[in-house]
C-alpha cells in the first residue's frame, strides 16, 4: 500500500509539473494580459538576471540625502485610513497616521498616540490617555475628539469602510454601521482633551490590537469639514504620523516628507521616503540590483538560489502570519454544493503545491487560522491525513453525487492575482482538478481590480488571502454572515455565527479560544474556503538599512529606520 501511494503521489506530481511548464496548452486556460499587481501574494519568475551590486546612483543619492526608495507592489485606491482594504496603502498609511496603539519594530503591540490605557475589571470599559501636545502636521492640536470624530466616521454607512467590522467591538458599531442607530450612538466619549472612552459591546483580550489598523486611525475633521473626499490628496492632506504626503503621481511614486510635528520626530531617522508601484516583479527585482530600490517586499523566486549566492546579506526570508486560501462563491450554483466544493479542496495536494511548484518555503496549511497563531490550536480539514489516491476516488464520488462525471464535467473559472508565481499555483491546481475530470478556466487581473471583484462577488471560485493578528478570531470572522463584503463568498451558517457570538461574549480567554475551535471546526467541514499554505515572505532590503526587523507580520514602519554611519 505504500509503494503503491508513493507511485501515485509521484504520477500526481509529474503531471502537476508537465501542466505548470505546459501551462499556454491547457484547452480551458484563458489568460488576460492585465498588469501584474501583487503586495502580499507572492509571484514566482524563473528567469536568471546575472548579478550585479546594489550600488546604483539612487542608493548613493540615498544615503546623501537621508531618503529611502521602496517598492511598495501596486498603486494605492485610496489613502484615507477609513475606505483602504489594501496591504499595500496600509504599508504607506502606518507612516502618514498614528492610531492610539501601534507596532514596533518587532512588529508588536505598543502605545501609540496613546501613551496609556486603563481597562476596567469587567473588560468592557477602555480610557485613553493621550500624549502631551499632540499636533496634526498643520500645527492644530490633535485631541481625544478627533479619536471620537474618525471612530464614528468609520462604522458610518455613509463612508462605506470596508473593514468598518474591525471596529464592531465597540459598543453599537454592528448597529450604526448597518444603519439601525446614528453615530452618535457610538460606544466613545472623550471626557477632555487628552482622554478618550471607549465602552465595548463584550470583552475583548485581542482590542488593543485591533487598533492599529487604520480603521482606528484620527483624520483631521478640520479639514474635512472643509475638503471633503479630497482631504486625502498630495497637498491637501493633514496627518499626524511620522511622515507627511507630499506627492502623488498615479502609478509613478508616492513621495513622503518626514513630519517635524510628530511627537518622536526627534527618533525619526529618515527624511523622505518614496514609495513606488511595484506591480512587475522582475522589473523591481532589477531595479533593487541597479540601486534603483533599497527595499522590496517580494522578487521572483526563480531568483532566490542567486541571491543566497551573491548577496546573501540583503535577502530577507520570514514567515508571515497569514493564510493564502481559495474561496468558494457559494450563492452561485454548484458552488453552494457542499460536495462540489469537498470534491475541490480534497484533490488539491499542498505538499506538491509547496515543494514542488513554489519551492520557497511556504507551509502547507490544513486550517483557516494560520498554523503561527500563538496559544491556538487550529481544526483541520477532515482530510488533511488521507492518502491522496484515497482523496481523488472521493471526489470523483462527490461530484458524481452533485451531477458531473465523464459525459457532463463541471466546468469552473478560477480568479487569481496577476503574477508569475501566482500563475503557476494555479495552473498546477487546474491539473489536480483535471484528476477528478473538471475543466477550469484560469483568469487573473491586478490585485485592486482582483478584490474590487471578490468584493462585489464577480467570481466563481478565487485566490484569496488573510494576515496580521494573533487572534483566531481576525481570521474566523472573514466567514461570518454580518462581516460584510469581505466575506467573499458570502457564506452564511446561523450555527456559525451563533459560536463565533458566543465568543464575543466570552470574557475568560481558554473558553473563548474553545469557541474559536468549534467555529473553525464547522467551517473545515463546510469548506467554503480552501486553506492553501502561509506565505514565506522574500525581501531584499540594502544591508546599510538599520532598524528591519524581520517579524511574523511582515511591518516595517519607516519612523524605525534608518542608513548606517559609513
Amino acid at each position: 500500500m505504500l509503494t503503491s501511494n508513493l507511485l501515485i503521489t509521484r504520477s500526481a506530481m509529474r503531471s502537476v509539473i508537465r501542466s505548470v511548464i505546459r501551462s499556454d496548452m491547457l484547452a480551458t486556460l484563458t489568460l488576460r494580459n492585465l498588469l501584474p499587481l501583487s503586495s502580499i501574494f507572492l509571484s514566482m519568475c524563473c528567469v536568471f538576471v546575472a548579478a550585479m551590486p546594489a550600488t546604483g546612483r539612487a542608493v548613493t543619492q540615498s544615503l546623501a540625502t537621508n531618503a529611502l526608495s521602496i517598492g511598495n507592489g501596486g498603486e494605492p485606491e485610496t489613502l484615507d485610513p477609513h475606505r483602504y482594504n489594501l496591504r499595500l496603502e496600509e504599508t504607506i498609511l502606518s507612516d502618514l497616521f498614528l492610531g492610539l496603539t501601534t507596532f514596533d519594530a518587532h512588529g508588536k503591540t505598543i502605545p501609540g498616540a496613546a501613551e496609556r490605557w486603563d481597562i476596567s475589571t469587567d473588560g468592557l470599559t477602555w480610557t485613553f490617555h493621550l500624549r502631551p501636545n499632540l499636533k496634526w502636521s498643520d500645527g492644530v492640536a490633535l485631541t481625544a475628539e478627533d479619536f471620537v470624530y474618525a471612530l464614528r466616521r468609520t462604522v458610518d454607512p455613509k463612508t462605506a469602510a470596508s473593514l468598518a467590522y474591525f471596529l464592531y467591538p465597540i459598543a453599537n458599531a454592528n448597529a450604526v454601521n448597518s444603519g439601525k442607530q446614528l453615530p452618535e450612538a457610538l460606544g466613545v466619549k472623550a471626557l477632555n482633551g487628552s482622554t478618550l472612552v471607549i465602552r465595548l459591546a463584550n470583552p475583548d483580550p485581542f482590542f488593543a490590537e485591533r487598533l492599529m489598523y487604520p480603521t482606528g486611525y484620527p483624520v483631521p475633521k478640520h479639514l474635512i469639514d472643509k475638503l471633503g473626499d479630497s482631504w486625502a490628496k498630495a497637498g491637501t492632506m493633514v496627518s499626524n504620523g511620522a511622515y507627511t504626503l507630499t506627492e502623488w503621481v498615479p502609478h509613478g511614486h508616492i513621495t513622503l516628507k518626514k513630519n517635524p510635528r510628530f511627537y518622536d520626530a526627534g527618533n525619526v531617522h529618515i527624511d523622505q521616503v518614496v514609495y513606488y508601484p511595484t506591480d512587475d516583479e522582475l522589473a523591481a527585482f532589477n531595479q533593487f540590483r541597479a540601486g534603483e530600490l533599497n527595499a522590496i517586499g517580494s522578487f521572483p523566486s526563480g531568483q532566490l538560489d542567486a541571491m543566497r549566492a551573491t548577496q546573501p546579506k540583503a535577502l530577507r526570508l520570514s514567515p508571515l502570519l497569514s493564510i493564502m486560501y481559495l474561496v468558494f462563491n457559494v450563492t452561485s450554483q454548484p458552488f453552494n454544493d457542499v460536495r462540489v466544493r469537498e470534491a475541490l479542496a480534497i484533490a488539491i495536494d499542498r505538499d506538491i503545491l509547496t515543494s514542488k511548484v513554489m519551492r520557497t518555503g511556504e507551509v502547507p496549511q490544513f486550517s483557516f487560522v494560520p498554523s503561527l497563531v500563538e496559544n491556538y490550536q487550529a481544526e483541520k480539514v477532515g482530510h488533511s491525513k488521507t492518502p491522496r489516491a484515497e482523496r481523488l476516488a472521493r471526489a470523483r464520488a462527490l461530484l458524481a453525487q452533485a451531477g458531473f462525471g465523464p459525459t457532463k464535467p463541471l466546468k469552473l473559472q478560477l480568479r487569481y492575482i496577476s503574477g508569475n508565481d501566482n500563475k503557476k499555483v494555479h495552473v498546477a491546481i487546474a491539473a489536480m482538478w483535471k484528476d477528478i475530470g473538471v475543466e477550469t478556466e484560469l483568469f487573473h487581473s491586478e490585485l485592486k481590480v482582483h478584490f474590487a471583484e471578490l468584493r462585489e462577488g464577480q467570481f466563481q471560485v478565487a485566490q484569496a488571502g488573510w494576515f496580521g493578528e494573533n487572534n483566531p478570531g481576525h481570521y474566523l470572522s472573514l466567514l461570518r454572515s454580518g462581516t460584510g463584503n469581505v466575506n467573499y463568498g458570502r457564506f452564511s451558517s446561523a450555527q456559525y455565527d451563533s459560536l463565533m457570538n458566543q465568543a464575543d461574549r466570552t470574557a475568560a480567554l481558554p473558553a473563548r479560544l474553545a469557541l474559536y475551535q468549534q467555529a473553525e471546526a464547522l467551517a473545515m467541514k463546510e469548506l467554503p474556503v480552501i486553506p492553501l499554505y502561509a506565505v514565506m515572505i522574500r525581501s531584499l532590503v540594502d544591508p546599510r538599512i538599520t532598524g528591519w526587523v524581520d517579524n511574523a507580520r511582515n511591518v516595517h514602519n519607516v519612523r524605525w529606520l534608518g542608513w548606517r554611519a559609513r
